[in-house]
């Protein structure tokens, strides 16, 4: 079997160059001498360097990655066109550690003759039960009274008085993986659910108890908490603004565990500014970091997380061993599960890469378990 060199990027280590996320499954690789495992460390944290953390969210995959690595295990950094500027001889297959590839050109890795898989399914319910845990703390008014008691004002326990769940509508956006989790989460809570999804059946949608609804604008309308799981793609980029904001109840509340890019983060500070609704549970933002004068920051009707939220230790192994799962099956010429490009799995190219590491022919490799 060939050797195969695997590169997870490098905002996976901390300054000191050891693994700053404590568990990213690198046992799995122990019965598999033939994957070398290293990281791309010029993504890493300089020691003392204060600028790295402006950097984090738009640091890329370049075209000096692609020479080197036969498959690389992507966590934040961009894959875009420009790293195959120079071809991809080498690299097979790209993993993003996570559901989302918004971040990935797909069509440039296709071109490429790299195929991309990712986990979508292990954040699942560590997404929905983030989105419930905000819906919770904004309900009960979990920040203002935590304030009360720091700051020793007992008396004013009356002014953040919360509500209860039970007969509130809870509107989904999305009824993909994690709108039905956060739907199973919520049906013994005794709300009553709606749901804006085109994708999904109506018969599905009833056996979880949600009724689905002809537009996003009525989700915005009806629910008292809207809560969003939608993909980032061009369909979803800035279809929440100042219109469907302007619809919501004056107690509703707003909960975002999908991608900031899906609000209009000037019209959802508007908002929240001048009281529209009630207040917003946000894990992700339209720049990322959050800047720290961002004026978010400012507000008292906002539950801010560092879209880190769903990141539970249980969910990020379960994630890693499915990377891990994916690299090694690669590493034996077959194709990882969870392809998200699977028109490069018919590419004479892709299917030359992959037999490298059998040693078999170019036909279409086998699929199955690992």
């Amino acid at each position: 079997m060939a050797r195969f060199s695997l590169f997870y990027t490098g905002d996976y280590l901390g300054p000191d160059g050891a693994l700053a996320v404590p568990d990213i499954a690198l046992d799995c690789y122990e019965a598999h001498p033939a994957i070398a495992v290293d990281f791309l460390r010029d993504q890493a944290p300089p020691p003392g360097d204060a600028t790295y953390l402006d950097r984090l969210y738009s640091l890329e995959v370049t075209a000096a990655d692609v020479a080197r690595a036969d498959a690389i295990v992507v966590f934040r950094p961009w894959v875009k066109a420009d790293a195959f500027a120079a071809g991809a001889e080498r690299l097979t297959v790209i993993g993003r550690a996570g559901a989302g590839t918004d971040k990935i050109d797909l069509a440039a890795c296709t071109a490429a003759d790299v195929a991309v898989f990712n986990a979508p399914d292990t954040l699942t319910h560590a997404t929905a039960s983030s989105a419930f845990l905000l819906m919770l703390a904004l309900a009960k008014r979990l920040p203002g009274q935590e304030r009360l008691v720091r700051s020793g004002r007992w008396d004013l326990q009356p002014s953040v008085m919360g509500v209860d769940l039970p007969g509130k509508t809870l509107g989904i956006i999305g009824l993909g993986a994690s709108g039905r989790e956060l739907a199973r989460l919520a049906q013994p809570w005794g709300m009553r659910l709606v749901a804006y999804s085109p994708r999904a059946a109506a018969a599905d949608a009833a056996r979880l108890g949600v009724t689905l609804v002809d537009s996003l604008d009525e989700v915005f309308r009806q629910a008292d908490i809207v809560s969003l799981h939608v993909r980032l793609d061009e369909r979803t980029r800035g279809s929440i603004g100042a219109a469907q904001l302007r619809l919501m109840k004056p107690t509703a509340y707003l909960v975002n565990v999908a991608r900031g890019e899906i609000v209009d983060q000037a019209a959802l500070v508007q908002a929240l500014r001048e009281r529209w609704f009630a207040g917003a549970g946000l894990d992700v933002f339209e720049h990322e970091p959050l800047p720290t004068d961002d004026p978010l920051l400012g507000l008292d009707n906002v539950i801010l997380t560092p879209h880190w939220l769903p990141s539970t230790r249980d969910a990020a192994r379960l994630t890693m061993e499915t990377m891990a799962h994916g690299m090694i099956r690669a590493a034996r010429g077959l194709v990882p599960d969870d392809v998200v490009n699977p028109a490069v799995l018919e590419r004479p190219g892709f299917l030359a890469k992959l037999a490298r590491f059998a040693g078999t022919s170019t036909s279409h490799p086998s699929r199955g378990p690992s």
